[in-house]
Parts: C-alpha cells; sequence; structure tokens
C-alpha cells in the first residue's frame, strides 16, 4: 500500500514537472502578442515604403516604434526603449544589430540632416523583423 502511494506521488510530480516544462517552452515570458496585429502593422510598415528616402526614415522609426510596442506588450522592464533593450539581452538573437538600428532611429529622430539609403533601410528592416519574430510578434 505504501509503495502505491509512494509511485503514485512520483507520477503526479514527474507530470507536473512535465507540463510546467511545456508550458515554459511553448511561452517565452510575458505576455502572448497578437501576432495577427503586429503581421498587419508590419505590412503596413512596409507598404508605406516608396521610392523617397522619407519614407525610409518613417519606416525605421515607425518599425523601431513597433518592436518597442511588443516588448513593453512582452513585460520587458525598462522607462524608455533604451532601458528595455538593456533588460532584453537574453531574449533578442541580434541584440547589437537591434542597437545599431536604434541609434540610427535615434539619429533620424533628433537630427536634421540624416540619410539613409536603401540598404540601412533594408538592413534596419531585417533585424528589427527577426527581433519582432524572437518575441513572437510575428
Amino acid at each position: 500500500m505504501n509503495t502505491l502511494i509512494i509511485i503514485m506521488f512520483i507520477a503526479i510530480v514527474v507530470i507536473g514537472l512535465g507540463l510546467l516544462i511545456l508550458i515554459s517552452l511553448t511561452r517565452r515570458g510575458g505576455s502572448v502578442l497578437n501576432q495577427d496585429k503586429y503581421r498587419s502593422e508590419w505590412l503596413k510598415i512596409t507598404s508605406s515604403i516608396t521610392q523617397d528616402s522619407r519614407s525610409w526614415q518613417f519606416a525605421i522609426l515607425s518599425a523601431d516604434k513597433l518592436l518597442d510596442q511588443a516588448m513593453r506588450e512582452r513585460g520587458i522592464a525598462g522607462e524608455t526603449m533604451g532601458d528595455r533593450l538593456k533588460n532584453a539581452t537574453s531574449t533578442l538573437s541580434s541584440i547589437d544589430k537591434v542597437w545599431t538600428v536604434h541609434k540610427l532611429r535615434n539619429r533620424i529622430a533628433h537630427e536634421s540632416n540624416v540619410s539613409v539609403n536603401k540598404r540601412q533601410l533594408s538592413e534596419s528592416l531585417k533585424v528589427l523583423k527577426r527581433a519582432l519574430a524572437d518575441l513572437g510578434a510575428l
């Protein structure tokens, strides 16, 4: 009788641990993001790109803002996006590249004579899209 109770206890513990592991593997922390919403926003950003370099700058600003929104929704702590990026080093696979794009975004937002070329646009959007995917937004 005692052996049966011990076996049942061990089985319950093993099943419980298995469920915890399964939950932790399927969730990346914070709340689950609405992928349809983020895909729609990403499509709006990429669809707004024209041959005008101002649209390239706007696309980088918008994509960076979308990443910030996703980080806030995922519960990454920080008062500013910079703070959130510091706290997301284990969440984002290319954190150094995300920092580079965010610094470009800051230059676009705060300096008057910043120009962006097609290569910078393409690389920036690629990095931000990867970061959004890392967060489970895309």
